[in-house]
C-alpha cells in the first residue's frame, strides 16, 4: 500500500476560478496526479471533486475566510512543485490568496499579515524537492 500524508480536507464538486495565469504553453497544463488540477491557457484554473489540499498553514486557524483561498493556493503551488507551472508565478499565488480571503471576508489586516508571512516562509513549498513524500506500509 502507497498513501501520501499531510491533508486535511477534500473538494466535494469541481471549482472554477480565473486566476490571471497566461502561461505560455501550448493546451492547458494538467497536474501528473489524476489530472485533478487543469490550468487552461486562459487563465482558468479547475480543481476536480475529491482534490485534497491541507488547509491553511503555519501558526493560523483554519476559518471559513480562509479555505477557498487556501484550496487555490494549494492547487497553483502543487503545479509548481511538478514543474508544470513556473515558479515565477509564486508571488501572483500569495496575492491571489490574500485577495481571496480578503474578499471572503477576512480583514485587511489578517489578510495581509497571511501574505507577509508566505513571503518570508512560503516559498520553498513551491519547489519541486518539496513535493509530498509516497510512503509505503505493509
Amino acid at each position: 500500500m502507497k498513501y501520501k500524508g499531510g491533508y486535511k480536507y477534500q473538494l466535494e464538486e469541481d471549482y472554477f476560478i480565473h486566476v490571471n495565469i497566461q502561461h505560455p504553453y501550448e493546451g492547458s497544463i494538467v497536474s501528473e496526479k489524476r489530472d485533478y488540477l487543469t490550468l487552461h491557457s486562459d487563465g482558468e484554473l479547475k480543481i476536480r471533486a475529491g482534490y485534497c489540499w491541507d488547509g491553511p498553514s503555519g501558526p493560523t486557524f483554519d476559518t471559513k475566510n480562509f479555505m477557498r483561498g487556501s484550496l487555490v493556493h494549494d492547487a497553483l503551488y502543487q503545479l509548481m512543485r511538478e514543474g508544470l507551472l513556473d515558479y515565477k508565478y509564486r508571488d501572483h499565488a500569495d496575492k491571489l490568496l490574500q485577495k481571496m480571503c480578503i474578499m471572503d471576508g477576512m480583514s485587511r489586516f489578517r489578510a495581509w499579515y497571511v501574505y507577509r508571512a508566505l513571503l518570508r516562509l512560503g516559498g520553498k513549498n513551491a519547489l519541486p524537492e518539496n513535493k509530498k513524500k509516497v510512503t509505503e506500509a505493509p
